[in-house]
């Protein structure tokens, strides 16, 4: 790969055949690198599907029990009336509702999950929403070290320059991809990982990867969470 990316992304180290015969893509340990490192894993963009899942999703309009009470559990109050009689929705309905209840629909990413300095792991970060919130967990996760804060944020700004200028981020929708951000009392580093979603661009269709998305456009928010990581990521700074 001579993409603008490559330095961003885990190096590939060929195929794995698993006993069972089943073939993985075998990629470089990033952990290897850091003593006892904090991990935080951030999902980039407005939304974790498809274009062809939201179609598919709404040419199959069956009512699922199992996603109303996945709904339910997240938030009792969710559901219409009319779901709550029919006690089930539909996958299009939750497909579209899972994106809003976290930061993905207002920032364009979302904290998946974390490994701080105290040696916690957490994922409790699906409804978080607030600006501040999600400051305080990048206070948390750094412990407030304004040299690995300004790491991370040199770090991320490398990934801008090169995503605008990376061919295959202008030829693809980027979804459900990750930033891996890892660091230790000395060294900290952000990889791109997570690409099974990322598909070429229909023929003939152009996307800025900074506009809102509607179906059909293919848009994946994915400069719009980036710059959003970055702010807030300087705001945690400059406020420490």
């Amino acid at each position: 790969m001579t993409d603008a990316l490559r330095p961003f992304v885990p190096e590939y180290k060929g195929h794995v055949v698993a006993e069972s015969g089943e073939l993985y893509l075998a990629l470089e340990d990033l952990l290897c690198q850091f003593s006892s490192p904090c991990v935080m894993d951030c999902k980039i963009g407005f939304r974790t599907y498809l274009e062809e899942e939201l179609t598919r999703a709404q040419d199959r309009p069956k009512l699922r029990r199992d996603l109303f009470e996945k709904m339910v559990a997240t938030d009792p109050e969710a559901p219409t009336q009319e779901e709550q009689n029919e006690q089930g929705v539909s996958k299009q309905r939750y497909m579209l509702w899972r994106e809003t209840i976290s930061s993905s629909s207002v920032l364009g990413f979302r904290i998946e999950g974390m490994r701080h300095l105290e040696g916690a792991s957490t994922r409790e970060f699906r409804i978080m929403k607030d600006p501040e919130s999600i400051k305080n967990s990048f206070r948390k996760f750094t412990g407030n070290n304004t040299r690995i804060l300004e790491k991370y944020i040199h770090r991320l700004s490398f990934i801008k320059e090169a995503l605008m200028i990376s061919d295959f981020f202008s030829a693809h929708e980027v979804i459900g991809s990750s930033l891996l951000f890892i660091h230790d009392t000395e060294s900290a580093g952000v990889w791109l990982i997570d690409f099974a979603k990322t598909v070429p661009l229909p023929v003939g269709v152009e996307v800025t990867h900074i506009s809102d998305w509607s179906p059909g456009n293919h848009e994946d928010g994915y400069i719009i969470g980036l710059d959003n990581i970055i702010r807030l990521f300087t705001e945690v700074l400059n406020e420490s």
